[in-house]
C-alpha cells in the first residue's frame, strides 16, 4: 500500500465524516445568514475533497497493476461518497427542496434527525474502520523498513568484516612478493657467484695442465 496514498484517504475519510455532519446541520437550518454560511463551508469542503480524490488518482494510477487495480475500486467509492455529498448540497441549496425538507421535518418530527445521525454514524464508524486499517498498514510499513533496516547494517558489517580480511590478505601477498624479490635477488647472486667461481677453477686447472705439460716435456727432453 503507498503511504502517500493512505495519507490522503485518511484525509478524505476525516473530511467526509465532517461534510456529513455539516449538511445535517445545514439542512435543520432555515433560511438565513447562518444556513449561508454553513453551505459555503460545506462547498469549501467539496472543492477539498474533489482535490484529495484527484490526488488518490493520481497516485493510483503511478503504482504496479495489481495495486493500483484494488486503489482504483477502493477509489469509485469516495468519488460515489462525494457525489452523495454534493446532492446533499444541492437539496439544501433549492429553495423548493428546502421547503418540502423543511415542511416534512414538522412533520415527522424527529424521526428524520434520528435516521440523519444514524447514517452519520454510520458514516463515522466507516471513517474509523478506515483509519485503524491505514494505521495497521502503516505500523506494518514501518515494521517491514526496520527489518530491511537491520538486515542492511548486517550485510555492512559482513562486508566490512569481509574487506578487512581481503585487506589482511593483501598485506600477507604484498609481504610474499617482497621475500619472492629477495629471493631472486639472493638466487642471482649466487648463480653470478657459481659462475665466477666456475672460470676461476676453470682457470686453475688448465693452469695445472699447462705446468703437468711443460714438466713433462722437460723431462723427456732431458732424457
Amino acid at each position: 500500500m503507498s503511504e502517500v496514498f493512505e495519507g490522503y484517504e485518511r484525509q478524505y475519510c476525516e473530511l467526509s465524516a465532517n461534510l456529513s455532519g455539516k449538511c445535517i446541520s445545514a439542512g435543520l437550518l432555515i433560511d438565513g445568514e447562518d444556513k449561508k454560511q454553513k453551505v459555503s463551508e460545506i462547498k469549501a469542503g467539496l472543492d477539498d475533497a474533489e482535490v484529495l480524490i484527484r490526488k488518490m488518482d493520481l497516485d493510483a494510477r503511478s503504482l504496479q497493476p495489481s495495486l493500483k487495480a484494488m486503489l482504483l475500486a477502493k477509489l469509485r467509492e469516495y468519488k460515489s461518497d462525494l457525489n452523495k455529498l454534493k446532492r446533499e448540497v444541492k437539496k439544501i441549496t433549492s429553495a423548493n427542496a428546502n421547503q418540502a425538507a423543511h415542511e416534512e421535518l414538522l412533520e415527522s418530527g424527529m424521526a428524520d434527525a434520528h435516521k440523519a445521525s444514524t447514517d452519520q454514524r454510520e458514516r463515522l464508524a466507516m471513517s474509523t474502520e478506515r483509519l485503524n486499517q491505514s494505521s495497521e498498514r502503516i505500523k506494518e510499513s514501518r515494521r517491514t523498513v526496520l527489518e530491511t533496516e537491520d538486515l542492511g547494517v548486517s550485510i555492512l558489517q559482513d562486508l566490512h568484516q569481509q574487506r578487512e580480511t581481503l585487506l589482511h590478505s593483501h598485506k600477507k601477498l604484498h609481504g610474499v612478493d617482497d621475500a619472492i624479490d629477495k629471493s631472486k635477488k639472493i638466487l642471482t647472486a649466487m648463480s653470478r657467484r657459481i659462475s665466477r667461481n666456475k672460470w676461476i677453477v676453470g682457470s686453475i686447472i688448465a693452469a695445472l695442465v699447462l705446468a703437468i705439460i711443460i714438466i713433462v716435456y722437460f723431462k723427456l727432453s732431458h732424457h
